[in-house]
């Protein structure tokens, strides 16, 4: 019962900051220079002002700003993202075809960040003071501080245009017409590069916030009473160690999730992979702004959600803080 209360509540706060957000994000769109219109009507090849004024009557920009921004609000509370102007397309649509491929991106940078860094963090710790450490955190702090675009690049031009072991941009093979296991795998070849290059970075927090936890709490009494005791190392590692300096790097990560879905925008540029990241990207260019509105939107909810989920994570790991609540 508490814990449907507790998601109750987080779901409700959720909404309300959900609609400030989108209310926010309406206000910094409109207040960027440029014209819609304009911007429409010159990709038709014509701007006189006669079809300036029927594109703003058409898409609603010629009504008054607070009531261009009830009808956005109002809208929003159904669910109705509006329409791409530019695409001529409902803009949920089109971000519903686009949001498998960023999950898909995000999710495997996640989870391939998370492990690796967790388990080099708890390596490096268990070493401290040894070569492997020491090369363990140098090669996290170089990937830390090396801009994303430069990896993707490279990694395309190593692993893609060098070696040949794997394909450089795109979600699968053009032309392939493929079907069924054949398909995943190839997804899969065309997955790995990008989603690398994006769980880099992340990989290299955590491999350094494990480091520092898993030696914080090396030192706790706790622990000094278990080796008393007569626990062996493994036991100690597992049950003690680990577990307990795991919380700091899963309050992280799920800070952190709903980052990948904006670090996404530049990766899936340079992979041009199909994904909200890459619309986005377009959207910008092109100013439509239905789009660009929509996008941040469901982000936001990403966000929004994975912070529940890490909240839900984080009374399993630890059981404590239900307790308490």
């Amino acid at each position: 019962m508490n814990l449907i209360m507790f998601l109750l509540g987080r779901v409700a706060k959720g909404v309300v900051v959900l609609m400030a957000i989108a209310i926010l994000n309406f206000l910094l769109i409109h207040a960027a220079p440029g014209d819609p219109a304009q911007v429409m009507a010159g990709q038709g090849g014509a701007a006189d002002e006669e079809l300036l004024q029927q594109l703003r009557v058409q898409y609603g920009l010629d009504k008054p700003f607070l009531t261009q921004l009830g009808i956005y609000a109002g809208s929003y509370l159904q669910f109705d993202l509006g329409f791409s102007y530019r695409q001529q397309q409902s803009v949920l649509s089109l971000i519903m075809d686009r949001l498998p491929a960023t999950l898909l991106l995000t999710g495997s940078a996640f989870v391939i960040s998370l492990l690796v860094g967790t388990l080099m963090g708890m390596l490096a710790a268990r070493r401290q003071g040894h070569w492997s450490d020491g090369a363990i955190t140098t090669v996290s702090l170089m990937f830390y501080a090396t801009p994303l675009f430069w990896i993707a690049l490279m990694s395309q031009i190593i692993f893609s245009l060098k070696l040949g072991w794997l394909p450089n941009v795109g979600y699968e093979t053009i032309g392939a017409n493929l079907s069924g296991f054949a398909r995943m795998l190839d997804i899969g070849r065309h997955l790995i590069l990008p989603a690398m290059t994006l769980g880099l970075f992340f990989t290299a927090v955590y491999v350094r916030m494990m480091r520092a936890s898993m030696l914080q709490v090396a030192g706790s009494d706790f622990v000094k009473t278990a080796r008393a005791k007569g626990l062996s190392e493994g036991v100690i590692l597992r049950h003690h160690i680990a577990r307990n300096a795991i919380l700091p790097v899963v309050t992280l990560a799920g800070l952190q999730a709903g980052q990948l879905v904006g670090g996404a925008v530049l990766t899936e540029t340079v992979f041009a992979w199909p994904g909200i990241g890459r619309l986005m990207f377009d959207a910008l260019t092109q100013r439509d702004y239905p789009i660009l509105l929509g996008v941040f939107f469901i982000s936001s909810a990403l966000v929004i959600g994975f912070n529940i989920l890490t909240e839900l994570v984080y009374r399993i790991v630890d059981p404590r803080i239900g307790a308490q609540g």
